[in-house]
């Protein structure tokens, strides 16, 4: 059961989350997702390869930011669509935690469907494009 009611206006924000990102959590996701691309894990590949330093895997930014939608949704099956398009890396430095800045706000309300434009940021640099949901009210 969603948690939006009928009164959710196009034009209203809804409230953020902010998640902790750290190498350990890159680790973890690198484990259980089978992605073990050193760019995620090794500095020192990382740089070598171009990048400023370990990045997190863009699968898990989304994963982070999914949450947030089914967690304002009320829970994953009220979750009808989402969309995001990666923009920049979330560089995640050694003995750091980085934050990810998470929000939405409502686009559309109509026929049991609220469509939300989101914002994933990091350090106010936005980290997904044209990230989109659509949840069901009903």
């Amino acid at each position: 059961m969603s948690t939006f009611h009928a009164n959710i206006v196009a034009g209203e924000e809804l409230p953020a989350r902010t998640f902790q990102i750290d190498r350990a959590l890159l680790v973890q996701y690198a484990n259980a997702s089978g992605d073990q691309n050193p760019i995620h894990q090794n500095e020192e590949f990382a740089i070598s390869v171009g990048l400023p330093n370990v990045i997190a895997h863009g699968m898990l930014t989304m994963a982070l930011v999914g949450k947030y939608v089914s967690d304002l949704a009320g829970g994953s099956a009220a979750v009808k669509e989402f969309s995001a398009r990666f923009t920049k890396p979330v560089v995640v430095p050694a003995n750091a935690v980085v934050e990810l800045n998470v929000s939405a706000k409502v686009s559309q309300n109509e026929n049991g469907l609220v469509k939300l434009d989101l914002y994933a940021s990091v350090d106010d640099v936005k980290v997904l494009g044209m990230a989109k949901a659509v949840i069901s009210t009903s």
